[in-house]
């Protein structure tokens, strides 16, 4: 508990170790390969009408990714993406997706009751499970056209309550710590990385950050990762806990609905009035008092 708390002090990430994820390694590995192989014009298929969902690629192609809501009902997997890209199914698929997913989720209330527990805040658990999403994000990563080091993914911070991700044998992630250095991360076929996000930060009256971290990518193979982003329900108001809220730490942040701050966001980047991944905290600036 407190070493969580202390690796989220001092760098908003830490290297999680879970054994049983490695009966899984090899599926889910072997599922991703298998989607993004499709045909692109199969891949468009999936579609969103919310922002940040559906199938995406970067202009230049290094980046794909797919991106599934409320990930944690196995039949959403099926409904949502397996039937978009297989109308005649593809179960293998399906069953492998979601069992990534209720394993890493139930890791997810594991740290999240450490957090809560370190911070005398316990009570509130049932309620943030109450009001839990879980996004299923899985990305690939091409390896670089010529042998030298190329941006996967820019530097951004995580808008949502805490992702954990898991990654192929290629490495690529960097978090930047307090000093404005970039840490490299190497992590093994066990363990995932958790990175709180700034949704959770905001409940927290700042008393954690959530770290930039960007995909480098170098060397001839592609990356291949998973994602759970958890997040809190449309409707609900993130409202900080009276207990964090005294003489010395006056309150930071207003009470906000996350997905109202995400339809706005996405309507700040279809204008162009931002970029997607500004080098500004975004969703502290949306709420702040």
């Amino acid at each position: 508990k407190s070493q969580v708390r202390e690796a989220l002090e001092e760098y908003g990430c830490f290297e999680a170790s879970f054994d049983p994820i490695l009966e899984l390694r090899k599926a889910v590995f072997g599922a991703l390969q298998e989607v993004f192989d499709l045909p692109l014009q199969t891949k468009k298929l999936f579609v969103s009408d919310k922002p940040f969902r559906g199938y995406s690629c970067s202009p230049s192609a290094m980046f794909q990714s797919m991106a599934v809501d409320d990930a944690h009902i196995a039949e959403n997997i099926e409904q949502c993406l397996t039937t978009s890209l297989w109308p005649q199914g593809n179960i293998s698929f399906s069953k492998t997706l979601a069992s990534f997913i209720q394993l890493t989720s139930e890791l997810e209330k594991t740290i999240l009751k450490m957090i809560l527990e370190s911070f005398g805040l316990e009570k509130y658990m049932d309620e943030l499970t109450d009001i839990a999403k879980y996004q299923l994000r899985i990305m690939k990563y091409e390896k670089p056209k010529a042998n030298e080091q190329t941006i996967g993914v820019p530097a951004h911070c995580d808008s949502n309550m805490m992702t954990l991700l898991y990654q192929n044998e290629v490495n690529g992630l960097e978090i930047q710590n307090k000093d404005g250095e970039w840490m490299n991360t190497k992590l093994s076929p066990n363990s995932f990385i958790v990175i709180i996000g700034e949704c959770l930060c905001v409940w927290l009256n700042g008393r954690l950050s959530s770290p930039y971290h960007r995909v480098m990518m170098m060397g001839n193979e592609d990356r291949y990762s998973l994602g759970l982003f958890s997040s809190v329900r449309g409707g609900y108001m993130v409202k900080v806990p009276t207990e964090l809220v005294d003489d010395k730490n006056p309150l930071l942040f207003k009470p906000h609905d996350h997905e109202e701050f995400l339809k706005y966001f996405s309507s700040e980047v279809a204008k162009g009035v931002v970029k997607s991944g500004p080098v500004i905290s975004r969703l502290k600036t949306y709420c702040a008092v």
